[in-house]
């Protein structure tokens, strides 16, 4: 009889990146945020911020509450204050949140009210300068601007992307914990993907193998096989998986405290029926280390894409490559600092985004790798997914 034993080391480690994917920020992190948030309404001269459900909301104050066409405003000035507006109806879906521990002003509004006036009446009298962010819908942007005879509008998105883009160590510890769990569903591919599946087939198992490994939900599955996997942003098909077909995968959701995972592997079902797929597979690979490698603190994005894409345009597939080579994620699989030539913001410790170099030739297929790096305190790239990139044939009954 074979006895199994898990140190108390692995065990203390699952549980700590247990913890990772599930506590939600701390009070005294968001009084911090919310702090540099109305220093920030200051440095561009607003009167006031004012910011939708979302992402933005959710880093604040620690946690968001869609309300449909219905307005709700997290509303910062420059003296510090911090206000959110609410429809009533709305209201129960605050209780027991961070917010009520921070030192914020609650207020609702009911159906049959004026909300603009309701937030007009909580800010300081003589506000004219509003900054909004980059989801507040349009037409409550102008609905403040009517309330308020006199003010203008400007965007506050690149100033609320200079605080979220430097992740703290709590914030690392998540994406690498949700990273983690991304990297376990990579794993099991082989499961499921084979020929004679659909890809609808194939992304419906995955998606139930993201909630099952610790995701909070799928926010998109993309199962691109054959020439499918020349489309970089396919999801699925009712196209019926063959042998020797490339299969683009690329999957990813939040967790349950908010953050992103997102990574790319493209598998091979049996042996690849095209003779230059392993070439093209080889030439991603590379462009992806090397893309990861540039990745350190004091190269810009431009340098970091730059240095992924010469090596595909060397190799003479540089018209293939038809994206940036990154974005930045946290609590949007999409956020600052993106990788794409023109960017010249220097990366620095704290900043996280996916290297994702692809070769896509239209009607045969696809290649797209992408890990998740953060740049570390000591300035250096470090990956936040550990599946090999090496190629993984699937579905030949080797796997």
């Amino acid at each position: 009889m074979s006895v199994t034993t898990t140190s108390t080391a692995a065990i203390s480690a699952a549980a700590a990146a247990d913890d990772a994917l599930r506590t939600p920020t701390d009070v005294a992190t968001l009084a911090d945020r919310l702090g540099r948030l109305a220093d920030q309404a200051g440095r561009i001269g607003a009167d006031a911020i004012l910011i939708a459900p979302g992402a933005d909301m959710r880093y604040f104050v620690g946690h968001s509450v869609g309300s449909h066409e219905r307005f709700s405003c997290l509303a910062v000035t420059p003296d510090g204050r911090a206000r959110l507006l609410v429809p009533l109806l709305e209201r129960p879906g605050w209780a027991g949140t961070p917010v009520e521990r921070l030192d914020l002003q609650i207020s609702t509004w009911k159906d049959g009210e004026d909300p603009y006036s309701a937030l007009t009446a909580l800010l300081p009298a003589g506000v004219t300068g509003l900054a909004v962010d980059d989801y507040l819908p349009a037409m409550h942007a102008i609905g403040m601007r009517d309330a308020l005879p006199g003010s203008r509008l400007a965007l506050v998105g690149a100033a609320i992307g200079e605080l979220r883009m430097r992740k703290d160590a709590a914030e690392v510890a998540a994406l690498a914990a949700v990273g983690a769990a991304i990297d376990r569903v990579q794993r099991r591919i082989g499961e499921w993907l084979r020929p004679g599946r659909t890809e609808h087939e194939v992304a419906a198992d995955i998606t139930e193998a993201l909630v099952q490994e610790g995701h909070s939900g799928a926010d998109f599955v993309i199962v691109g096989s054959g020439p499918n996997g020349a489309s970089p942003h396919h999801e699925a098909s009712d196209r019926v998986i063959q042998q020797g077909d490339p299969v683009v995968i690329d999957i990813g959701g939040p967790s349950p405290a908010g953050y992103f995972s997102d990574c790319t592997r493209t598998y091979s079902v049996g042996a690849p029926a095209d003779p230059e797929f392993g070439r093209v597979y080889e030439i991603v690979r590379t462009a992806q280390a090397a893309g990861v490698a540039a990745a350190v603190a004091g190269a810009t994005c431009a340098s970091a894409d730059a240095a992924a894409r010469t090596v595909i345009e060397r190799a003479g597939y540089g018209e293939y490559f038809v994206t940036r080579t990154g974005h930045g994620i946290g609590l949007e699989v999409h956020e600052h600092p993106y990788l794409v030539a023109g960017n010249e913001q220097p990366l620095e410790p704290g900043m996280t985004f996916s290297v994702e170099p692809g070769i896509y030739l239209p009607g045969r297929f696809g290649v797209r790798i992408e890990d998740i790096v953060v740049v570390d305190e000591a300035g250096a790239p470090r990956l936040l997914n550990n599946c090999p990139t090496e190629l993984t044939i699937v579905g030949d009954g080797t796997e």
